[in-house]
């Protein structure tokens, strides 16, 4: 079998145009597996739903803004009264949340697809190799997730229990790869909103029968200044912070 592995696409269809493109010249795709964030902090929504929709032989889990768009939005965390730069940000998140929900309330059936996205996709390879596929970690939609900076005591706290083989997750846009107590952890990077070094977008194919499985990450160029007049033709209200994204002038916090 052979599947394609994508996550957090972030409502941008020219890069998810240039991925699916990608794919489709690596040879017979039996499954696409999508591990969530599809529609928010983007200037297409809706177009990147109908196009992860018709995949053939697709699955789908929820990423953590997928569930911030059919549920009240969690962005109450604590800050200091007078920190008014993360009272902007936060402020700036739900306008930008509240723009997607706007978008796509004008075809209802996306929030109820994305309200019936499951948490976690599990799954036994040919090989016998038991596979957990999730946006953030087990269990979560929005944990750390797996990035560089984990120590091995963290890996173990959100993997360790993961009754998996592999683990492959999204989340923390950052493509990576690490083993914890015989688990082998797999970030897919992103397919948009990236952060440097790697500005590409990134997906992974899987490969697998009987003797074994094997997985490939792939990347792939796109047009960012191109996704940046998109995104200002609309008027989208987080411009600034997806100009940003594409010009690889965000940091995570842990790069910090």
């Amino acid at each position: 079998m052979r599947v394609a592995m994508l996550s957090d696409i972030h409502g941008n269809s020219i890069a998810l145009d240039a991925v699916l493109a990608d794919i489709a010249v690596q040879g017979p795709i039996d499954e696409y597996w999508l591990l969530g964030d599809y529609a928010a902090i983007g200037f297409d929504p809706v177009g990147c739903l109908e196009r992860v929709a018709v995949l053939p032989n697709a699955v789908f889990t929820r990423g953590n803004t997928d569930r911030y768009l059919v549920e009240s939005l969690a962005l109450d965390a604590e800050f200091d009264g007078f920190d008014t730069e993360k009272a902007r940000a936060i402020a700036e998140l739900h306008i930008s949340f509240a723009w997607t929900q706007g978008y796509l309330r004008a075809i209802p059936k996306w929030l109820d697809w994305l309200k019936s996205l499951p948490l976690e996709h599990r799954v036994t390879l040919p090989d016998g190799t038991r596979f957990l596929g999730v946006h953030s970690s087990p269990g979560s939609d929005d944990s750390s997730g797996l990035h560089p900076e984990l120590s091995k005591e963290a890996l173990r706290k959100l993997f360790g229990e993961a009754e998996a083989d592999i683990v492959c997750v999204g989340h923390t846009h950052y493509h990576m790869e690490a083993n914890v107590d015989g688990i082998r952890l797999i970030n897919l990077g992103s397919v948009s909103n990236p952060f440097p070094p790697e500005l590409r977008a990134s997906y992974v194919l899987l490969e697998a029968n009987e003797e074994a499985t094997k997985l490939e990450h792939y990347f792939v160029e796109y047009d960012h200044e191109a996704v940046i007049e998109a995104t200002a033709k609309i008027d989208h209200p987080e411009i600034e912070r997806i100009t940003r994204f594409m010009r690889g002038e965000v940091k995570a916090g842990w790069m910090r």
